[in-house]
């Protein structure tokens, strides 16, 4: 859409011209101004881009920074500008507290215009509890892209403009009074009752999995793309671009029934395919990545990794976190260490984990595009990178499952079934719900030494670089699940940062979205 629109933009200048020199104006005005960043320490783009190119093509002025854009930046620039508004942008967890952080720094500045969160890491409640009350002006939420016009032409129509801001302003303190009374209300088990309910597994009758084919790594350059193109799942390609089937006729490839999304569900895929098929002919991206297996054992709420069989030696160290939510059944109160034998208990054990990226040569193929003003293959190039290296994930946790851990060699199951996670073992990944701290990602880094050996690094803020990569751990027991640690107490926090050798606060603003209490 924005490579037709730029077509028309030397028309569109010499009409505004002429209106210029009619009214006497000086400079052409569009809509409004729109400055647009995706915060500090974090790498994803996609969503804002396509936020926008919606706003541009409804003539609106978007000056987009980038990525990993500090603070002081963003207003300089917003300032400079004469922004009508400022887009905040980001995917992983410690990017909520970047953008907290812009706007109290935006007060500081004295600004009074509109912010707007987006991304997936991003919501309403967030918004509401945490940001909005730092910041005199207008701080909204927005769902995805096609909700940008009509917020923004609300913040930006005289007319309408202050009773929007003041609805807004009443939703979110209506949000911030239940939100707090929620915590008051929830019950949360003390830390040591959570334990006294933890899973207990037999491990001599249901013992992990035998020793894997290696200890250590094993890296996988320059792997084929082709290999990868039947474990890629199609559904969150179509999430990027926001078309969504209605029952039942949501999901791939059903979506393309859906009288609504359909006819462009099927032209976007075909669209895919062709630049698929270019990427894996041409290499025009590399997949890289790594797995490493480790004699490993659970202490505590902990998953000791040793440096040899003898187990002597601790290697490293991953540390937990346990649910405490009160649970109205029986079930158990989770904590990752619970799939990993203890070593009391005399049974080896091991711990597995990996690091994949298909985003070697995607900025080369942005570059590109946005070199001939098509935002639209900018925009599905990273999509599918992404796409690539779930894929890759996907791969390696059934080679893992099937061949070098081997606890499951005579697995035979479809996408399908691999999409709907039907088989033995898990691979959580840190900052996730099952392990929700960012910084375990630092161990896994040093332990694999992943960045030396793939070039997949971590920005200030632990996001994967380049952007299209997946990280995680591999647990093998059959028991082994994917749980959401939930909210958790100080106490956990307080016990978790002594183990970790963290200070309180450091860890508080690491696990801010989970903390059951005001801090």
């Amino acid at each position: 859409m924005k490579k037709a629109v730029a077509h028309l933009v030397d028309f569109i200048l010499i009409e505004k011209e002429a209106d210029m020199a009619e009214s006497g104006e000086t400079e052409i005005k569009g809509n409004g101004t729109i400055v647009m960043a995706t915060v500090k320490g974090d790498v994803h783009d996609i969503g804002k881009n396509i936020c926008g190119v919606v706003l541009g093509c409804n003539n609106y002025r978007v000056i987009d920074m980038g990525v990993m854009v500090p603070c002081d930046q963003i207003i300089k620039k917003a300032i400079e500008e004469k922004a009508d508004v400022i887009g905040l942008s980001g995917l992983i967890t410690p990017s909520l507290e970047e953008m907290v952080i812009v706007a109290k720094e935006c007060q500081k500045a004295g600004l009074k215009i509109p912010i707007l969160i987006g991304g997936a890491t991003t919501s309403k409640m967030h918004t509401a509890v945490k940001i909005a009350p730092q910041y005199s002006g207008p701080a909204i939420y927005v769902l995805d892209a096609s909700r940008s016009v009509p917020v923004v032409a609300s913040l930006l129509d005289e007319n309408a403009r202050e009773d929007f801001a003041e609805d807004i302003r009443d939703e979110y303190d209506e949000m911030r009074e239940e939100y707090y009374e929620g915590l008051e209300e929830r019950t949360l088990l003390t830390l040591d009752a959570a334990r006294e309910k933890k899973l207990s597994i037999d491990w001599i009758k249901n013992p992990p999995p035998h020793k894997p084919t290696f200890l250590g790594t094993k890296v996988y350059d320059d792997f084929p793309l082709d290999k990868l193109v039947e474990h890629i799942d199609w559904n969150p390609f179509f999430q990027v671009f926001q078309l969504r089937g209605r029952y039942p006729n949501r999901g791939f490839p059903k979506i393309f029934d859906d009288e609504h999304v359909g006819p462009e569900a099927k032209r976007l895929y075909d669209d895919a395919q062709t630049m698929l098929k270019e990427m894996v002919s041409k290499k025009l991206i590399t997949a890289r990545g790594i797995i490493g297996f480790y004699p490993a054992h659970g202490n505590g709420d902990d998953i000791e990794i040793y440096t040899d069989e003898s187990r002597e030696e601790v290697a490293a160290v991953f540390y937990g976190l346990r649910q405490q939510v009160e649970k109205d059944t029986d079930e158990p109160y989770y904590c990752l260490s619970d799939f990993v034998s203890p070593k009391e208990s005399n049974v080896p054990d091991y711990l597995g984990m990996f690091a994949v990226s298909t985003g070697f040569g995607c900025d080369e193929m942005v570059v590109q595009y946005e070199k001939d003003g098509d935002d639209y293959s900018s925009i599905m190039a990273k999509a599918l990178a992404d796409r690539f290296a779930e894929a890759f994930a996907e791969y390696l946790h059934e080679e893992v499952r099937k061949v070098e851990w081997g606890y499951a060699s005579d697995e035979t199951l479809s996408a399908a079934d691999l999409f709907a996670i039907r088989y033995q073992g898990i691979r959580p990944a840190p900052g996730y719900p099952s392990q929700p701290d960012h910084t375990e990602k630092k161990t896994m880094w040093d332990l694999g030494k992943i960045a030396e050996q793939t070039g997949i690094t971590l920005t200030e803020s632990l996001a994967m670089d380049p952007p299209a990569s997946v990280s995680g751990l591999f647990f093998g027991h059959e028991q082994s699940k994917y749980f959401a640690v939930g909210k958790v107490e100080k106490d956990q926090i307080e016990e978790y940062s002594a183990r970790k050798n963290m200070d309180v606060p450091t860890v508080e603003k690491w696990l801010g979205t989970i903390l059951a209490y005001d801090n």
